[in-house]
């Protein structure tokens, strides 16, 4: 079981502390935010000023590095008929992204990724930018973004889908699982979209190449966090050849 962050708020009766695994979804989870802010200092010895040092020392490392506000997740449960409810607290994203200098803090954030399906049938797949944070120069299924306080998975997707790729979505994004990636140790919502490409190929310093790819032709190095959601694509794919 993925063990409790220090300092977190108490978690509802019912509701699961983090476990690693794949939950699939019939309908779109709903997010239950806590009031407040959620700052690991205080116990096992984490500090804000250690905090801080490791997030100057990131930063020097990785310089596209930001802060900006995002969700911590204290736990999931099941409510009923295929969905799920996750339970999270406004936090900094300085505080999950420290554990890439060593200091985890215990936060796990909620992000969102999709795979997108092309009018051919292929799938949208981009290669890591060698700045990004996470999975630096390996291919996911694009898009992927963490989430903001105020905004829905759904937009977020959306969002993310135009920032990152120019595509547009053709259909509604559909929520297939939710998942919890052991390497990022993030939870993420996992979706299915239809998609339309753009008049112009868009080049972002998030994505080094952004490849139309024909289901089980994947490119090497694959992320691992994309390997996890390859039975979601044999799954729409087998939901798709009826």
């Amino acid at each position: 079981m993925e063990p409790q962050p220090p300092n977190s708020p108490a978690l509802p009766r019912g509701v699961q502390p983090l476990p690693k695994r794949l939950i699939p979804l019939r309908r779109p989870p709903i997010l239950s935010v806590v009031e407040g802010r959620f700052v690991p200092a205080g116990t096992d010895g984490i500090t804000l000023d250690a905090v801080n040092t490791a997030w100057e020392s990131l930063c020097a490392r990785v310089p596209r590095a930001h802060d900006g506000p995002m969700l911590h997740v204290l736990g999931t449960s099941r409510n009923g008929h295929g969905g799920v409810t996750i339970h999270c607290v406004p936090t900094s994203y300085r505080f999950h992204a420290v554990a890439r200098q060593g200091l985890d803090t215990g936060v796990r954030p909620i992000g969102v990724k999709a795979v997108c399906f092309t009018p051919s049938g292929q799938i949208l797949m981009a290669q890591r930018g060698p700045e990004t944070l996470n999975y630096a120069g390996m291919w996911e299924f694009a898009p992927a973004g963490t989430l903001e306080p105020g905004v829905s998975p759904a937009d977020m997707i959306l969002r993310e889908l135009q920032e990152e790729t120019g595509w547009t979505a053709s259909t509604p994004p559909v929520a297939r699982a939710l998942a919890f990636d052991p390497v990022v140790r993030s939870w993420e919502v996992l979706y299915v979209i239809d998609v339309l490409p753009p008049a112009v190929p868009l080049q972002t310093w998030e994505c080094s190449e952004l490849r139309q790819v024909n289901p089980g032709e994947w490119p090497e190095p694959l992320a691992p966090v994309a390997a996890q959601m390859l039975p979601i694509v044999e799954a729409e794919r087998r939901v798709r050849a009826r």
